[in-house]
């Protein structure tokens, strides 16, 4: 953090924020309400602002010796989706999240809003060559598996407990005809009932907590 806006109706009722912020050599400059409604994206601003670094890191080397669980978000644009992903993602103990192609950055407010904090837990990073991204994967011993609405394979059939990178596409096109070959494994999760599908964050949840659920019985943990 290098800098913290911050109203004096917010430093009043958040004393301690503002003293942890100082504490750690960030610049604290006082602004009036109307400067903060500025500087903000929401429509009640809280009155804190802060000017901060960048959270997402380089693609190389993101992935740790013996990840089990990652997510891969391939073009997808709606900032709400991306941030309840990344929440999902960091909930089921996935070891990192990329967001690859034309996907919107995780930096986006609504996105970041979205995360519920989880933004700041779990590795992130961001490439545009999605070829990259499964080649890094892959080098980091994880299966790729495509999450499908019309796959012929169905995610109940699978034995997840290996690891895995789950690549989940655009929310109105899927993943790209090129992605799904390239990938291991196409992948549909069953609807049971009426419903014509799951949208985009549905079917991360699911897709990464059966893996998840699979690989801890399979550990015993």
């Amino acid at each position: 953090m290098h800098e913290l806006f911050v109203t004096e109706r917010a430093r009043q009722a958040h004393p301690e924020l503002v003293a942890a912020a100082q504490e750690h050599g960030a610049r604290i400059s006082p602004v009036t309400e109307q400067a903060a409604a500025g500087l903000s994206e929401t429509v009640t601003p809280q009155g804190i602002i802060a000017v901060c670094d960048l959270l997402d890191r380089p693609l190389a080397g993101l992935l740790a010796p013996g990840a089990g669980l990652v997510a891969v978000l391939v073009d997808v644009a709606d900032p709400g989706n991306a941030g309840t992903v990344i929440r999902v993602a960091d909930a089921a103990g996935a070891d990192a999240l990329i967001l690859a192609g034309d996907s919107v950055d995780p930096h986006n407010g609504k996105c970041v809003r979205a995360s519920a904090g989880s933004l700041f837990h779990l590795p992130i990073a961001r490439s545009r060559d999605v070829g990259a991204v499964l080649q890094e994967c892959r080098a980091a011993g994880l299966r790729v598996l495509a999450a499908h609405g019309h796959a012929e394979t169905e995610l109940d059939s699978l034995d997840l407990t290996a690891p895995t990178a789950w690549l989940f596409g655009n929310e109105a096109h899927g993943l790209p005809a090129a992605i799904l070959r390239d990938a291991d494994t196409a992948v549909r999760i069953p609807i049971y009932g009426a419903a014509e599908s799951l949208n985009l964050a549905t079917a991360a949840a699911v897709c990464l907590y059966t893996g998840a659920m699979a690989r801890r019985r399979s550990s015993g943990g």
